[in-house]
C-alpha cells in the first residue's frame, strides 16, 4: 500500500501502510471513544499570588460558542437504564476488576474459582458472578467505555540494495501498532477524575516573598511562550485552549530466557495536569504505541545504511502515529475538560520524556553531543553555555555546510528528518528536557561519582587496601540504622544488577558512608551534588532554589576537579549527562519541576503496560495478548471512572448489600417515608464505618498494632507508603490495640523499659498542662505526686502522615511512615526510630526542631547540635546526645501531637565501624533520607 501521508522524506527509504483493523476474534478490541467522568478530589494553593494569561481556555458550548462567565457546565450524559451494564451487578464489576486487574488471575483458575464459589451458593440456589473465565472475559470486552482500537502500520526497506546477498532486514517487514492519538488525548481531556488538577491556561505562580514559582508544566515559560505565538500565528484562535502534548519512548526487556524480549512502546500525556497527577499515572500517561525494533546481522549491525533506517524508521512511525493531531494545530477544535465543560483546544508538541540515548536518536544528534546546545563535545565541560539547538539553525546549517562538517564540528546527521518536522512549530531539540533519573541519579551519581570513588582508592591505596577501605564503605552502609522506605544495603553496594530504586536508596545514605576514608574534597564533591539533585528533585522550585541550585552546581564543578588532580579523570569530564546540569536551570524555567517530565514514569509504566501483560500471555507471540490485556485494562479503569463518577461505589461493596439488607427489612416492617427512610446504619446495624478504609477522606487513619510477638515476624504493613485522596493537615496518631505483656501501672512501667525516673518525667509533663499558670517546679521534689496507680497501655509504632509532594505520594500530595518503637524489630535486635521534634517555629529549617529518639511512646532521648552551622564537609548537621550530670542519658516525655515525622541520624563512625549504633557518641542528621526530610531540616 502506498504511502497515505502528503509529507514525505526522500532519503528514508521507508514505506509505510496502513493494514487493517483487527477484530476480537484475532485478539484485539475495535470500538469507539466514549467521554468518562470522574468524581476528584480538591486542591488548594498553598500561595494566593497567581497569574494566568488571560482569555485562554473560555468555555463554550457544544457548538463552540462562547459561554457568558460563571456559565454551569452542561451535565455529562444521562443514568443508562441498565446502571451496571454490561454487569448485573456490583459485585460482578468488583470480582471482575479483582481477579483480572488487581489478582491478575490465569484464566484456568478463575474458571476453577467459579466452579467453588457454585458450589457453595447452589445449597441457596444462588450462581456465582460468571460461569468461568469466558465468561468473565467475554463481559468485559463488552464494556464500550475506554475502547480505542489497535491498528497497525507496516514498513519496509525501499532504499537501494547491494549487488549479490541482499541483507534479510531489507526484505523484513516491521510492524508498528498503535492506537488513535487524538481519541487518546480527548479521552483524558474528559476524565473528570483531572477536574481539580487540570490547568487550563499558563499560569505564574509567586511565593509571598515575590519570587516566581515553577510547579506543574503550566507554570513554566515555554506555555506562555507558546500561547503568544499560536495567538499570533493561528486565526481564529481566541478563547482557544492550548493542549501541550507530552511524549515518552524507551526499550525495556521482559526477559533474558526467551527469544522476543524487546519491546519499545511509546507513551503520551498532557501538560494541562499536574505534575502528581502524571507521577502517579492515574490514566494520565497512556500507552499509544509499541514501535518497531530492527534487528540485524552482526555484519549488517553497524553498517551505515541500517543505522539510518533503524533511526529513520522511528522518526516516520512517530509522524504516522500522530497525523491526528496535526488538524489542531492550526485548526482549534471543540472538546470536553475535566471540569465538564466545552473549550476550543489547539495541540502543540511541548516534551520528550527519554533518557541520554533515546534523545541522541530522536534528536538526530551523533552520540557525544548534547541534544539541547551546540557545545563541543570533546570540551562539554567547558565553562559557559553557546547557542541551544533549534530546528531553524539545524536546517540552516544544513544548507550551509557539508556532511562531514556538521557531524565533526556540530554534531548534526544531515540526512536524518525529525518526526517534528511533518507537524507546525514543533522542535525536537525544545522538546528535550531533563530526565532526572539517567542523567543524575544513575548517571553522575551512580556511573560517575562512586565508580570513580571506586577507582580512587584502588589507585591511590593499591589493590589489596583499597579493597579493605571499599569493605568498609560497604560495612557502614549495613550499619545504617532502619528509617521508612529506605533500602537497606545488607551486602553494601557490592552487588551487580542495579535498579533506579538502588541508586536513589543509595544517595541517602552514601555521603556519610564515605567520610574519613576519602579526601574531604571527594566528599564535598559528593555533597555539593546531592544539593544540586535533591534541589532539581523538588516538586516546586522557585527563584530562589534555582539560584541555590545554580550555587551548588558551581560548587560541584570546582569540587570535582580532585578526580583530575588526583589522576582518575585526566582528561576531564566531557560527559554529557554530567553536563545536561548545565541545563536544569532553564529546563525548571521552561517546563516546571523536573520530577513531572522524567524517565521514572515511564519506567513505572513499563510494568503495568509492558511487563506484567507479557507475563499473561503464553508467550507464542505474545504481543497480540498484550494489547488485548491493555485494552481490558483501560475499559475496566474506565468502567469504574463512570460508576465513580454517578455515585455508584462509594464505601464497601459488603456495606452497600448489608444497607440493601436493612433497606428492604425496614421497608417489610413500616413502608419507607420522606422522613423515615432508611439508614446504612443504626446502633444494632453495620455500615461502611465499621470497616476500616484507609481513606484520608474521612477519618485519620489509624495503624493496627502487632501483637505480642508480632514485631518478632515481618510486618504486615510497610513502613512508609502512598496516601490517596486530598491533602489535609499532619498529624501522628497511634493504634487501635496496645501491646500486650506490659506492666499495667506507670509505677511498674518504668523499671520494666529500664526508666527508674518515668513517674517524675511524666509528673513534669503533666504539671503545665494541669496548672498552665504556674510556673514548671525546678526541684523535681517539689512537684504534686501523680493521682494514684495511674493505668498505661504501651504502644510499639505509631504512624505518621503529612504532606511530601517530592516523595512517593498520593494525588493530594501525602505520605505516611510508621515509627516504631519495639524491643525486637523482625526476630532482630531493638528497633528504637528517631523523630523531629518541633521546637522554635520561629527558626528555619533544623534550628527550629530537635532531633530525638522514641522509646516506647512514653520517654525520648534527646539529641542536641553540635555547633551552630552544619558540618562544613558534608553540609549536614551532626547531634549527640544529651546528658545528665550523673552521666544518665536525658529523658523527657512529650505529647504525641508534638511530633512531627521520622528522623535518620547515621552514625559519625569511628575507628571501628562494627560498633553497635546504641554506643555511638555522635550522629549525622540525614537530610537526604527523603525529600521532605530535605525539606523540613534544612
Amino acid at each position: 500500500m502506498g504511502n497515505p501521508w502528503e509529507h514525505t522524506r526522500k532519503d528514508a527509504g521507508i514505506a509505510f501502510g496502513f493494514s487493517t483493523p483487527v477484530g476480537t476474534d484475532d485478539g484485539y478490541i475495535r470500538g469507539s471513544l466514549v467521554k468518562v467522568p470522574i468524581m476528584g478530589p480538591t486542591r488548594a494553593r498553598i500561595h494566593t499570588m497567581f497569574f494566568t494569561l488571560r482569555g485562554i481556555g473560555r468555555p463554550c458550548d457544544a457548538q463552540g460558542q462562547f459561554l457568558p462567565p460563571d456559565t454551569p457546565p452542561p451535565l455529562r450524559a444521562t443514568t443508562p437504564s441498565e446502571p451496571w451494564d454490561p454487569f448485573e451487578s456490583r459485585l460482578e464489576f468488583e470480582v471482575a476488576e479483582f481477579l483480572y486487574k488487581t489478582e491478575q488471575m490465569s484464566g484456568k483458575n478463575i474458571s476453577k474459582l467459579m466452579e467453588l464459589w457454585a458450589a457453595d451458593v447452589a445449597r441457596y440456589g444462588g450462581q456465582p458472578p460468571f460461569a468461568d473465565h469466558a465468561d468473565l472475559y467475554t463481559t468485559i470486552d463488552a464494556i464500550l467505555l475506554g475502547d480505542v482500537a489497535w491498528r497497525c502500520l507496516k514498513g519496509q526497506y525501499q532504499g537501494p540494495r547491494p549487488a549479490g546477498i541482499v541483507p534479510a532486514w531489507m526484505d523484513e517487514e516491521y510492524d508498528v501498532w498503535f492506537q488513535d492519538s487524538r481519541e487518546l488525548v480527548l479521552r483524558m481531556l474528559a476524565n473528570a477524575d483531572f477536574k481539580d488538577e487540570f490547568d487550563v491556561a499558563p499560569i505564574r505562580e509567586y511565593t509571598h516573598a515575590g519570587n516566581r514559582r515553577y510547579h506543574n508544566f503550566m507554570s513554566g515559560d515555554w506555555a506562555w511562550r507558546e500561547a503568544d505565538l499560536i495567538a499570533a500565528q493561528v486565526p481564529d484562535v481566541d478563547g482557544a485552549m492550548l493542549v501541550p502534548i507530552i511524549l515518552g519512548s524507551d526499550k525495556t526487556t521482559v526477559s533474558v530466557a526467551t527469544g522476543q524480549n524487546d519491546y519499545y512502546p511509546l507513551y503520551m500525556s498532557i501538560g494541562n495536569m499536574h505534575n502528581n497527577v502524571r507521577r502517579a499515572h492515574r490514566d494520565s500517561v497512556v500507552l499509544v504505541a509499541f514501535l518497531a525494533i530492527p534487528k540485524a546481522e552482526r555484519k549488517d549491525a553497524d553498517s551505515s545504511v541500517f543505522r539510518k533506517f533503524h533511526r529513520q524508521l522511528l522518526h516516520t512511525s512517530l509522524s504516522a502515529i500522530f497525523e491526528p493531531l496535526r488538524p489542531g494545530m492550526t485548526v482549534p477544535e471543540v472538546v470536553r475538560c475535566p471540569d465538564a465543560h466545552f473549550r476550543k483546544a489547539i495541540w502543540s508538541f511541548a516534551a520528550y520524556i527519554a533518557d541520554y540515548m533515546e534523545q541522541v536518536v530522536v534528536s538526530c544528534i551523533v552520540q557525544g553531543w548534547c541534544p539541547t546546545c551546540l557545545q563541543d563535545a570533546k570540551a562539554l565541560d567547558k565553562p559557559g553555555l553557546v547557542n541551544n539547538r533549534t530546528r531553524v539553525l539545524t536546517e540552516a546549517y544544513i544548507k550551509t555546510f557539508d556532511p562531514a562538517v556538521l557531524w565533526d564540528d556540530y554534531g548534526i546527521i544531515h540526512d536524518l528528518v525529525p518526526f517534528t518536522n511533518d507537524f507546525p512549530r514543533a522542535d525536537i531539540n525544545e522538546m528535550l528536557s531533563g530526565d532526572l533519573l539517567h542523567q543524575l541519579i544513575k548517571g553522575t551519581f551512580k556511573d560517575h561519582l562512586v565508580t570513580w570513588i571506586g577507582e580512587y582508592l584502588m589507585k591511590e591505596h593499591g589493590d589489596s587496601r583499597g579493597k579493605e577501605l571499599l569493605d568498609e564503605i560497604d560495612c557502614r552502609l549495613a550499619l545504617v540504622p532502619p528509617f521508612p522506605g529506605l533500602r537497606h544495603f545488607k551486602q553494601g553496594r557490592n552487588f551487580k544488577q542495579w535498579t533506579g530504586d538502588d541508586s536513589k536508596g543509595l544517595m541517602k545514605i552514601y555521603l556519610s558512608a564515605i567520610y574519613g576514608v576519602v579526601p574531604n574534597e571527594m566528599v564535598r564533591t559528593v555533597a555539593a551534588f546531592l544539593q544540586c539533585c535533591y534541589i532539581a528533585r523538588r516538586d516546586t522550585v522557585d527563584d530562589l532554589d534555582i539560584a541555590q541550585f545554580r550555587d551548588a552546581r558551581s560548587q560541584f564543578y570546582d569540587h570535582r576537579k580532585v578526580f583530575q588532580e588526583t589522576g582518575v579523570r585526566p582528561d576531564g569530564f566531557s560527559l554529557p549527562r554530567q553536563h545536561s546540569l548545565d541545563h536544569y536551570d532553564q529546563h525548571m524555567i521552561n517546563f516546571g519541576a523536573p520530577n513531572g517530565l522524567c524517565t521514572s514514569i515511564t519506567e513505572a509504566k513499563h510494568i503495568k503496560a509492558v511487563k506484567e501483560p507479557w507475563r499473561r500471555s503464553n508467550r507464542f507471540e505474545p504481543l497480540g495478548q498484550m494489547l488485548l490485556t491493555n485494552q481490558r485494562l483501560d475499559k475496566l479503569s474506565a468502567a469504574r471512572a463512570d460508576f465513580t463518577a454517578r455515585g455508584m461505589l462509594s464505601g464497601t461493596c459488603l456495606g452497600a448489600v448489608l444497607a440493601a439488607l436493612q433497606a428492604e427489612a425496614e421497608e417489610r416492617r413500616s413502608p419507607a417515608t420522606d422522613d423515615n427512610q432508611p439508614s446504612t446504619q443504626d446502633n444494632n446495624g453495620i455500615g461502611d464505618n465499621d470497616y476500616y478504609q484507609d481513606d484520608p477522606y474521612t477519618d485519620p487513619p489509624e495503624p493496627e498494632e502487632e501483637e505480642e510477638d508480632g514485631d518478632n515476624n515481618a510486618s504486615a504493613h510497610e513502613d512508609s507508603g502512598v496516601v490517596h485522596g486530598p491533602r489535609v493537615s499532619g498529624f501522628v496518631v497511634l493504634p487501635r490495640k496496645h501491646q500486650r505483656g506490659y506492666p499495667r501501672t506507670l509505677q511498674d512501667l518504668g523499671p520494666h523499659i529500664g526508666i527508674q525516673n518515668l513517674t517524675t518525667l511524666v509528673s513534669r509533663f503533666l504539671f503545665p498542662q494541669m496548672h498552665p499558670d504556674v510556673p514548671l517546679p525546678e526541684d523535681d521534689t517539689l512537684l504534686p505526686p501523680l493521682p494514684g496507680l495511674m493505668q498505661v497501655r504501651v504502644y510499639h509504632s505509631a504512624i505518621a502522615t503529612f504532606y511530601a509532594p517530592s516523595d512517593p505520594s498520593g494525588i493530594g500530595g501525602m505520605h505516611r511512615e510508621y515509627i516504631r518503637a519495639t524491643p525486637s524489630w523482625r526476630k532482630g535486635p531493638p528497633r528504637y526510630d528517631c523523630v523531629f521534634v518541633g521546637k522554635d517555629t520561629s527558626l528555619d529549617g533544623f534550628r527550629g526542631l530537635h532531633a530525638a529518639r522514641i522509646r516506647a511512646f512514653f520517654s525520648i532521648l534527646w539529641f542536641s547540635a553540635v555547633g551552630d552551622e552544619p558540618d562544613e564537609v558534608t553540609g549536614l548537621w551532626k547531634v549527640e546526645p544529651d546528658y545528665f550530670e550523673d552521666g544518665e542519658r536525658m529523658r523527657d516525655v512529650i505529647h504525641v501531637e508534638s511530633l512531627l515525622r521520622s528522623a535518620h541520624l547515621i552514625p559519625f563512625f569511628g575507628e571501628d565501624p562494627h560498633e553497635s549504633l546504641d554506643y555511638f557518641e555522635s550522629f549525622f542528621v540525614n537530610k537526604y533520607a527523603d525529600h521532605h526530610a530535605f525539606e523540613i531540616a534544612f
